[in-house]
């Protein structure tokens, strides 16, 4: 669990922001999102090959 202590003198929205930030950051709603179903380990393999490829075109393609 998350928790933002709140200091003294300090305005209630930027308390919110640091908690936002927090909670973006720990990636509590993608680890939701991605166990909430089953997926094999192959494709979970796959995706990851994927997305290195994906990372290395953008990099080769920057040197250029």
């Amino acid at each position: 669990m998350i928790k933002i202590e709140i200091k003294e003198g300090e305005n209630i929205e930027r308390a919110l922001k640091r908690y936002k930030r927090k909670h973006r950051n720990v990636k509590v709603m993608q680890n939701i999102r991605e166990n909430q179903f089953f997926t094999k380990k192959s494709i979970k393999r796959r995706r990851e090959i994927q997305k290195a490829s994906y990372i290395q075109n953008l990099r080769d393609q920057e040197e250029y």
